[in-house]
């Protein structure tokens, strides 16, 4: 019995290994051995706007002057913000910015420092 991947096509048990890649005889389609690894990968977890996955920890850089919803305060293009939770829901970034306190962010607006 084979351990290669069925064809992410069409499911396909036939697939051979081509060098760099798989290949399925059934519909001829291709695919990298490393799509193999980013698929576990693409579906869950959070990405910035440059795609990086995000983690707890990680350091951001905010890339748009964003208002603070209820204040005058403005968080400026390339704050860095240290030490991000990820959370579910529309803002998927819990933190803390230094001169503004506690707020919720979203992925789109940062990239990964």
């Amino acid at each position: 019995m084979s351990d290669l991947p069925n064809c992410p096509a069409c499911a396909s048990e036939f697939t051979y290994d081509d060098g760099i890649q798989y290949v399925c005889p059934e519909c001829g389609n291709e695919w990298s051995k490393s799509d193999e690894s980013s698929d576990a990968e693409a579906g869950s977890g959070i990405r910035d706007a440059n795609g990086n996955m995000l983690a707890d920890g990680d350091t951001v850089t905010v890339i748009k002057d964003l208002k603070v919803k209820g204040s005058s305060s403005v968080v400026k293009v390339g704050t860095k913000v240290k030490n991000i939770r990820l959370v579910e829901g529309d803002h998927d970034i819990d933190c803390k910015v230094d001169g503004i306190g506690p707020m919720k962010l979203k992925s789109i607006f940062v990239k990964k420092a």
